[in-house]
């Protein structure tokens, strides 16, 4: 079985943002603690940039931006090899 990973979503409730969301829910099931980041609050925006978070969607996991995140939007087959 493989680890639980905290999994972060930063979002602007875009079209391509709530697809990585429902993407990522499903991915991640009830295996990996998974918080959800609105973009549009001030603390957020700053932390993701502390990250280095320059576009969203983004997808953060076990505290590190994931190589998922290089396109227009995450990559499913990627993320699932992460996560497996």
């Amino acid at each position: 079985m493989s680890a639980k990973h905290k999994i972060e979503v930063f979002t602007a409730g875009c079209s391509a943002c709530n697809e990585t969301v429902d993407m990522v829910k499903q991915l991640a099931g009830s295996a990996h603690e998974l918080v959800i980041h609105d973009m549009h609050k001030r603390e957020i925006a700053k932390r993701a940039k502390q990250q280095g978070i320059h576009r969203v969607p983004a997808v953060v996991i076990d505290g590190k931006v994931a190589e998922c995140c290089g396109g227009s939007k995450p990559d499913e087959n990627i993320l699932r090899r992460t996560l497996a």
